[in-house]
């Protein structure tokens, strides 16, 4: 028998899970529970977090019903006390003597669940920077050089301070971030752990094939950790700023649509699959058949995300096996608040991901603002309020979009604010938008007020 020893982590509310037959639970030292009770999923199903394993476990009452849910940590140690930072009332809570399990004879246990809806409020949290810069005497970042040596300052920060991923804004002809790869290379090899991405990449803009290779080689860099986020693209600095960059949509075909063509073009690369007829005669010996792009990176192609504004390209995206990013500005498609649009938003989402039959579960990020405000500089920088609500505007003639509210105060308010916001909900990775020109210390200052002073409170932490 292959005994495993778990941490009990309560106040996380899972779906049922179908198991195979053959798993039992011993509980060891906690009253009321019986074998019955339990059902656990293998670890390698679920996400890991840093060198904790989580799996998730459901209790029932016998007919079918949920009664309680919790997750279990797998934990190398027979015994752990309680961590510091996550109070028992709200988040994680070390059960001592753990919680035991045996295994009889199953090799692997299956997760069945494809919507995932409202599934754990354990959540991934990291920022996202749009790299701007400015010659101004209140800015941090005077040039383009600040902005990129001080993204990766920023990632390395977050890392330390415990936060899960590194986001970065893509724009063009702006003073702004705008070549992603050798960003994403360098806070790769400066960090170990954090998730490096970006939200979004204008596809637009982009060759598919020199695209898989920088992507390729980024995340090899950073060890698996690439997170990239793209899309078609928001309204830019200049008129049809991709024709500059030698791309035009092909007869019958807008821009939009060209951006998603090279998306399905990126993703198709992106398998590895062997394309290009060798040259009989090479400079150098190549592998039998047809020849892929190199470096390759496996398992890229499931971290890719798409930036969604619609419900439309909501389900697109989830037929073609994309994560999904929805950020702070959506079209209005219904005349509700942001939150609640979003919300729904996710929801097809995901049941457009279950319809396609996915074997994997995906990942849905929310963008916000989201300020503490603990001392004068954050009064002063966020404490006047004017953005406590969402607002209308168009992204061109036709294109009604609503435009998310900022969230600042202090944390006893901003938790209550936040537990009502609906498409936090349902998302399980939140990228906090920062305010890069203020500099390196404050941001740090900024998420790590989210991260001690809230996230704990939500049960995100």
């Amino acid at each position: 028998m292959n005994d495993e020893s778990f941490i009990f982590i309560p106040r996380v509310t899972v779906p049922v899970l179908e198991l195979d037959q053959g798993l039992c639970a011993q509980p060891a030292g906690r009253a009321g529970l019986s074998a019955t009770d339990f059902a656990i999923v293998a670890a390698k199903t679920l996400p890991t977090f840093g060198s904790i394993s989580f799996s998730r476990m459901t209790s029932t009452d016998g007919s079918g019903t949920v009664r309680a849910s919790s997750f279990f940590v797998r934990s190398s140690s027979s015994r752990m006390t309680r961590a510091s930072g996550f109070p028992c009332d709200h988040s994680i809570c070390f059960a001592s003597p753990l919680e035991t399990f045996c295994h009889r004879g199953a090799e692997s246990a299956h997760n069945h669940v494809d919507d995932m809806g409202d599934s754990y409020y354990m959540k991934k949290i990291g920022f996202l920077s749009f790299g701007h810069w400015t010659p101004s005497p209140q800015s941090q970042t005077q040039s383009a050089a600040d902005a990129l040596l001080q993204s990766i300052d920023l990632a390395v920060e977050a890392e330390r301070l415990g936060m899960d991923g590194a986001y970065f804004r893509v724009h063009h002809f702006a003073q702004q971030l705008a070549s992603p790869f050798p960003l994403l290379a360098a806070a790769g090899a400066k960090t170990r752990k954090i998730e490096i991405g970006t939200a979004v990449i204008d596809m637009r803009y982009e060759n598919p094939h020199y695209m898989a290779e920088d992507a390729g080689a980024a995340d090899l860099i950073a060890s698996g950790r690439l997170q990239l986020g793209i899309s078609r693209g928001s309204p830019e600095q200049v008129i049809d700023g991709w024709r500059y960059f030698g791309y035009r949509p092909i007869e019958g075909e807008d821009d939009a649509e060209m951006g998603r063509r090279h998306t399905e073009e990126f993703l198709e690369l992106l398998r590895g699959k062997g394309f290009a007829q060798p040259n009989p005669r090479p400079m150098f010996p190549n592998p039998p058949g047809l020849l892929r792009l190199e470096p390759y990176s496996e398992g890229l192609r499931d971290r890719i995300w798409w930036g969604s504004a619609s419900n439309a390209t909501a389900v697109w995206a989830a037929k073609l096996g994309m994560n999904m990013q929805t950020s702070t500005l959506k079209f209005d498609e219904s005349g509700e608040p942001l939150h609640i649009q979003q919300a729904a938003q996710i929801r097809a989402f995901r049941a457009a991901w279950k319809e396609a039959g996915h074997k994997r579960t995906p990942r849905v990020s929310v963008s916000r603002s989201i300020f503490a405000l603990l001392d004068d500089r954050d009064r002063a920088y966020f404490g006047r309020g004017g953005h406590e609500e969402d607002q209308i505007g168009f992204l061109d003639e036709n294109t009604r979009a609503i435009f998310g509210r900022s969230y600042a105060a202090e944390p006893e308010i901003l938790i209550e604010q936040l537990r009502k916001d609906d498409a936090i909900a349902e998302a399980d990775t939140l990228l906090l938008t920062i305010p890069n020109q203020l500099g390196v210390a404050y941001n740090t200052h900024v998420m790590e007020a989210i991260l001690t002073m809230v996230a704990p409170a939500l049960g995100w932490r």
